[in-house]
């Protein structure tokens, strides 16, 4: 039964004239007159998870812990994740990325719609937000649409697939009263946000190299050698593909392995944007003005499309460096503790999710001083955000975002930042692809010394799909 709540809002959506297009014209289809449901301190937000794979299912068991949350609606092109049936998966798919295929069976409070086609869940009036964790070539387009529709979005990372996507993603954005959050899970982290207060204060001095990395050993065989197929006949192969351009499918692409591929995704993608989002937040910087990269595909024998080995370095105006690896043919790490490092003039930091330490510096040629700094240790253990929230990092991006939704406030991680930190992967694929030093004009998000790199910053959709 409809409570008040809902028939209320869907007459009041009636009334201020939100017209949706039909779904049939595919293009720019869903359009909204700028009013947002803004749900009161007692009502539940309606949520529409597009994408409930891998990561999509981790974030709606993550809502799903909020009272004041509902789970409406659930929209996938793979019909099992939809009916949130194991059972049903390929037998293919559990067989070789069984730690990825959702594990499924969760209890509704009440039934969701289920949608195969995400532009007729964002005709759903009732639905006041949605949560976007697609495949990276995916974000764009949904998002777009979801603001135009009128929804909040919630949209995993990396933000992109393109440079240019992220500036159109931006600039709906700003044309609409919507609020979008990307899922950046360190900005919900205790110690990186300390930290983001305190290391542009000079708390290690000034910050001239910081480095990460992604390390993992894939060797030999990858994602291995395979021939297209027919993909299983619940699996909409076509709308996976969506703007990009058509291939056959193959088992060792979709679901999850799309990472590999250029196409779709990349691992300065997938891990490095988390890497160059909190050193930068860190750093107080916005965007190099300098790129290289080196790297290839130098010791796995698989069908990937992307390098196994990749060391890029982007160099700042302000003076400084940051470096990132990844290194998917060997194993063991860089740093004696953390995921990052920033060296500073008086001391080194080394950071992770669950506590830092810093390093005084020691002195060199020349110099008399004896310590700039004391050494210091910071552990997340019991720590708890400023509001009470836990020490899980998406957790606390997903509360954040449901706050936001009733407050209107700028999210942890909003979409300007999102698309920057973004930026980075995308700047370091460029400068591989092109083999270049590539000069970078932040304000204008173009290379000032380089037309073919300028022309990988976006490619062409496949018919009918566009903005």
């Amino acid at each position: 039964m409809e409570n008040n709540n809902d028939s209320s809002r869907r007459e009041f959506i009636r009334k201020t004239g939100l017209i949706v297009a039909g779904i049939a014209s595919t293009s720019s289809v869903l359009k909204a007159s700028g009013y947002h449901h803004i749900p009161g301190a007692n009502e539940r937000i309606r949520v529409g998870f597009i994408g409930v794979g891998n990561r999509g299912s981790q974030l709606l068991n993550l809502f799903m812990k909020h009272a004041d949350c509902e789970i409406a609606a659930l929209c996938d092109i793979y019909a099992p994740y939809t009916t949130r049936n194991r059972n049903e998966v390929e037998p293919r798919y559990l067989q070789a990325m069984g730690g990825q295929i959702p594990k499924m069976g969760e209890k509704f409070s009440s039934p969701p719609k289920i949608y195969t086609d995400y532009r007729q869940l964002l005709e759903d009036k009732s639905i006041d937000a949605v949560c976007i964790a697609t495949p990276d070539h995916w974000h764009a387009l949904q998002t777009v649409h979801a603001i135009k529709a009128g929804k909040d979005v919630y949209v995993e990372k990396p933000l992109t697939n393109t440079l240019y996507e992220g500036r159109k993603m931006v600039e709906a954005q700003v044309a609409s009263k919507q609020v979008v959050a990307v899922g950046l899970n360190r900005r919900g982290n205790t110690v990186y946000q300390k930290l983001a207060a305190d290391i542009p204060q000079g708390k290690i001095g000034k910050v001239t190299v910081a480095r990460a990395f992604h390390i993992g050993n894939m060797s030999p065989s990858g994602i291995g050698k395979m021939k297209p197929e027919e993909p299983p006949k619940d699996f909409n192969w076509d709308m996976w593909l969506g703007p990009r351009a058509y291939r056959p499918y193959q088992y060792n692409i979709a679901p999850y392995m799309f990472r590999w591929w250029r196409d779709y995704s990349s691992q300065m993608g997938n891990w490095g944007v988390h890497f160059m989002d909190v050193i930068r937040w860190m750093m107080g910087e916005k965007a190099p003005t300098a790129i290289s990269a080196h790297g290839g595909k130098f010791a796995i024998d698989d069908d990937r499309t992307i390098p196994d080995t990749m060391q890029v370095t982007y160099e700042f105006g302000s003076g400084a460096i940051v470096s990132f690896c990844i290194y998917e043919a060997s194993s063991g790490g860089l740093f004696p503790f953390g995921e990052v490092e920033l060296r500073g003039t008086n001391g080194t930091l080394h950071a992770s999710e669950g506590g830092y330490r810093i390093t005084p510096a020691t002195k060199g040629q020349f110099q008399t001083w004896d310590k700039l700094m004391e050494p210091e240790e910071f552990s997340a253990k019991n720590q708890m955000l400023s509001d009470g929230s836990s020490g899980d990092s998406t957790a606390n991006l997903v509360r954040n975002f449901l706050d936001c939704i009733k407050s209107r406030k700028a999210p942890l991680c909003p979409l300007e930042e999102g698309h920057r930190s973004t930026s980075f992967a995308h700047l370091a694929n460029i400068a591989l692809a092109t083999r270049e030093r590539l000069q970078w004009d932040a304000e204008k998000e173009r290379f000032t010394n380089s037309g073919e790199a300028n022309k990988m910053l976006q490619y062409e959709y496949r018919k009918p799909w566009k903005f």
